[in-house]
């Protein structure tokens, strides 16, 4: 009889079946290093919103009109840990990446054995939200290992019948409630969940979910006072269920909702064809991943918290007129396990040198697309870009005029939200963001204390005088315009430099600043 064909299997995929463990940890820092010196070599001024995060979150303030705290105060002190450099707050956020693979992780090796659990793992590197939104921290950031960890407890909890991990349970969703406003959701799908599935139910009849209840519930009271103070980012405006015309809009934003979650799942659903051979390219060798059977209810489990809280905060989203993607990625963290779970006990890895390829591409080919387009696009296709803007040198700039002119530190800065907020994390003085009431943006600084204190202004200059917009001009009737100052982009090109218009409101008593 002729000897059967023997079958070869990649370095990487062996590592896998035989030391997943060390695969995990391998992969998950090399994410976290490369997503860490990015943002710290490459970014010149904070992503996104980071830089309104941290102006909120150097008052210190229990709440504004963004949420809860928690997220803004641990911006703040990640950094002031780093001596006021924004490595500090991107390591912060990498560190609540790796927690959340971690906990994705153990709730793996609970269900569908460990080499899955890091399949799982590994597919997360495909979902953008965790690699190229990370260096942005805020309260979505933040909500990803806590929300992780809520549900492994959960599963410790009704799963293993660990009763302690009830209390474990509580504690997590009381740093989420002092983090985002979307726990009252997540927690109402928890609580429906345990309603719902009998094993749940019959785990939770005990004292101890009493217990942990209504320490959640008491927990609550602090959001009460927040979102009657500031509102409810998730209120649904009952008005658009009343007539069809509505009621199409909303279905049409909840479809394009999906369909963002959809595109920032591709680098995942590349990887899963790959391995699949879905597109049947060529027969070749594939390589066996062994799992262990995952009970009905695991299975369940894991459907039930990959698909639930998606379906549950798009709806209120997209009812309450706010279909974007804030507060969306959170929701995400079990979509890779939710994908090697419907993939079976045994699966099959196809494309063994491609794939891992692939998955290394994943990995770095979009750190080095952003710092690639930090450098070239402001310099080739005059794209002003938020990550290449001079926040060192406009705030150096900004304070030190007003500190020559007043002998005062400079404490409020107010006009453009992007470019106060840059100057509020980037000066010295670390000055408060005085924002218009009725903006919708954080009350950190009232008008009176720019009056008293003295301010500064800013503005994109449209105009060779530097001619404020009207909502500055609005606030400030007596203000005098400076002559704008231009300042250069990294590289040389085709972007234009960047016109700051500014204006200073000298404060209504003078003294010497302290030597």
């Amino acid at each position: 009889m002729p000897a059967a064909p023997m079958l070869t299997v990649s370095l990487p995929i062996e590592i896998l079946r035989t030391r997943p463990r060390l695969v995990f940890w391998l992969a998950t820092l090399a994410q976290a290093l490369l997503w860490v010196a990015v943002p710290t070599l490459f970014y010149s001024a904070p992503p996104g919103e980071l830089a309104e995060v941290l102006a909120v979150g150097h008052s210190f303030r229990f709440g504004s009109e963004l949420g809860p705290p928690l997220a803004y105060w641990l911006a703040e002190i990640a950094l002031r840990a780093a001596g006021g450099h924004m490595i500090g707050v991107y390591l912060l956020s990498q560190i609540c990446i790796v927690a959340t693979y971690w906990a994705v992780f153990q709730l793996g090796r609970a269900t569908i054995g460990e080499r899955h659990a890091v399949l799982a793992v590994l597919l997360m590197a495909g979902i953008s939200f965790f690699t190229i939104g990370s260096p942005d921290f805020g309260p979505d950031i933040l909500m990803m290992p806590l929300w992780a960890f809520a549900i492994l407890c959960l599963w410790r909890a009704i799963g293993e019948g660990k009763q302690l991990y009830w209390f474990a349970l509580a504690a997590m969703f009381w740093l989420m409630l002092l983090t985002s406003h979307l726990a009252l959701l997540l927690f109402a799908v928890v609580v429906a969940f345990v309603l719902i599935n009998p094993q749940a139910r019959k785990s939770a009849a005990n004292p101890a979910v009493g217990m942990a209840a209504i320490t959640v519930v008491c927990m609550m009271l602090p959001g009460a006072v927040l979102i009657r103070d500031h509102g409810f980012a998730f209120t649904p405006d009952l008005s658009k269920l009343r007539n069809v015309e509505s009621v199409d809009r909303n279905i049409v934003a909840w479809m394009r909702l999906l369909v963002l979650v959809a595109v920032a799942h591709a680098g995942a659903g590349i990887l899963v064809v790959l391995a699949s051979n879905l597109a049947r390219t060529k027969k070749d060798e594939s390589a066996i991943v062994p799992g262990h059977p995952a009970n009905p209810f695991a299975r369940s489990f894991i459907y039930c918290f990959a698909l639930a809280p998606v379906i549950v905060v798009t709806t209120f989203a997209v009812v309450s007129g706010k279909a974007d993607l804030s507060g969306i990625p959170p929701l995400l963290v079990l979509s890779g396990l939710a994908i090697v779970a419907a993939a079976g006990d045994m699966i099959m890895l196809h494309h063994q040198r491609i794939l891992t390829i692939a998955w290394i591409s994943l990995l770095i080919v979009p750190a080095v697309l952003m710092a690639m387009g930090v450098l070239l696009l402001p310099a080739l296709f005059a794209v002003d870009l938020r990550t290449a803007q001079p926040a060192d040198e406009i705030a150096q700039f900004v304070t030190e005029n007003f500190e020559r002119r007043t002998q005062r530190k400079l404490e409020v800065v107010a006009g453009d939200p992007r470019l106060a907020s840059l100057v509020s994390v980037a000066s010295a003085s670390r000055p408060q963001v005085f924002h218009a009431p009725g903006s919708g943006r954080p009350q950190l600084a009232t008008r009176e204390d720019a009056i008293e204190k003295g301010a500064v202004l800013l503005w994109r200059a449209t105009d060779n005088a530097g001619t404020p917009p009207p909502e500055v001009t609005a606030q400030f009737p007596g203000l005098v315009p400076e002559v704008p100052r231009a300042f250069d982009r990294a590289l040389p090109g085709r972007a234009p430099v960047l016109r700051i218009g500014w204006g200073v409101v000298r404060p209504k008593t003078q003294t010497t600043a302290p030597q």
